[in-house]
């Protein structure tokens, strides 16, 4: 269906031409247009600008659409794009919560058969279908709050055939909804317990019987690995990387969350898109990702609920380096994938500018899942992921207004959801 938008008070984030990210001091930049429309044609955007011009043209429009929208003063920005998430899952894990708050560390509630290794429990036991249905759930409650893309990990399966259940759950999730899935195999998420004692043969067993047959299927784009403190090995790491890469799988890494790790330098010699966590993130480090094309990624929603050291935002993007966020939404350590709420968290905890955070949940986030050349901004030719809002004053008043919901409707690909 070809569509217009007009009278859209702000239409925020608008590239006349497009960007792949923006970087250092181009993230406190949002272009917008006031008194705006936009026009759809077979799910993408194929023009936009300010009611004068289209006045200009009005009776083209008019004759184009088969449909107008009346945007009343409401504003529109693109959707969110969630490019860390693990939103495939069995289960809750409240009584960890409880744990949280009672003094236990993750280390501690690991070591107690919490943590990952709970969720992989319970995953396994869990059918496919029941895994779909209540992921499906998950997907339709984010899409309502504006995302319209989302990276989604395996990882809680640590075997062949839960791991493989996970990955093609993902897939049967990306043939039945609009929003835009990348799948990521994270075998590397946690070593299971009967490997407990040959961490080595999990990683043969990752390699050499995982891989070739997630390869077989295309079940994944995207290779990750828990690389820190507890976790996977820098060494270890770049063997999995390797393997990955020979299967076509690009890298992404888990790096830093709990120590200095190294995972960010592993990240950045095999070309990883995207590190994510990055609290522990020393000068070194910030060279090394200035002289690289891989994106910094943060969650806010994970350092606020383990109430973690917080990566250091405004010094990587003062550095000249680009900075993306996303939700983390996982059953343990960010039960929420609201990215509402993850640009307010990037504004009061990190001191982002509220134009910077915005850029960081869409064209930065987006090229962090490899989708920027499509998704995380208002351009010609790209597709019409957009959200339109409530009535407010201005952008500023998305993250400012943390816990409320602004958004009126979603569009992806052109459709209301």
């Amino acid at each position: 269906m070809n569509f217009l938008v007009i009278n859209i008070k702000e239409l925020i984030q608008v590239e006349q031409k497009s960007h792949l990210k923006v970087c250092g001091k181009q993230m406190s930049k949002l272009p917008s247009i006031k008194d705006a429309f936009l026009y759809v044609e077979s799910g993408r955007i194929m023009g936009f600008g300010s009611m004068k011009d289209f006045n200009l043209k009005r009776e083209r429009y008019y004759s184009m659409s088969s449909k107008i929208i009346d945007a009343n003063s409401k504003s529109i920005l693109p959707t969110w794009c969630d490019s860390h998430s693990h939103i495939v899952y069995a289960g809750s894990r409240e009584k960890e919560f409880v744990d949280k708050i009672k003094g236990f560390s993750y280390e501690e509630i690991a070591k107690r058969g919490g943590g990952i290794l709970n969720s992989v429990k319970q995953l396994q036991k869990t059918s496919e279908e029941d895994l779909y249905e209540q992921s499906m759930l998950r997907l339709n409650e984010v899409i309502k709050l504006g995302t319209g893309a989302i990276e989604i990990k395996s990882g809680y399966g640590l075997n062949t055939e839960s791991e493989l259940k996970m990955l093609r759950v993902i897939r049967k999730m990306k043939e039945n909804t609009c929003a835009k899935i990348k799948a990521t195999f994270l075998g590397a998420h946690a070593f299971p317990i009967e490997f407990k004692d040959d961490k080595e043969g999990y990683i043969d067993l990752l390699i050499n019987e995982m891989l070739p047959i997630i390869a077989a299927e295309d079940l994944a784009d995207f290779i990750d690995v828990f690389c820190d403190d507890g976790f996977y090995t820098t060494e270890q790491t770049e063997r999995i990387l390797m393997a990955g890469i020979k299967h076509g799988l690009r890298p992404k890494i888990h790096a830093n969350e709990l120590a200095k790790s190294g995972g960010i330098q592993v990240g950045v010699k095999y070309g990883a898109l995207s590190v994510d966590h990055i609290e522990y993130t020393s000068d070194d480090e910030i060279k090394c990702l200035l002289d690289s094309d891989t994106m910094p990624t943060i969650l806010p929603g994970a350092a606020f609920f383990l109430n973690m050291l917080l990566s250091p935002a405004r010094k990587m993007i003062d550095a000249g380096l680009p900075v993306a966020l996303a939700s983390d939404y996982n059953p343990g350590s960010s039960p929420s994938g609201n990215m509402n709420l993850i640009v307010s968290m990037a504004c009061i905890n990190y001191k982002m500018l509220p134009e910077e955070a915005i850029n960081a949940a869409t064209i930065n986030s987006a090229y962090a899942m490899g989708v920027s050349d499509k998704l995380g901004s208002i351009a010609l030719g790209k597709d019409a992921n957009f959200i339109i809002t409530k009535p407010i004053s201005s952008y500023e008043y998305i993250p400012y207004s943390f816990g409320n919901n602004v958004i009126e409707s979603v569009y992806l690909k052109g459709q209301v959801q």
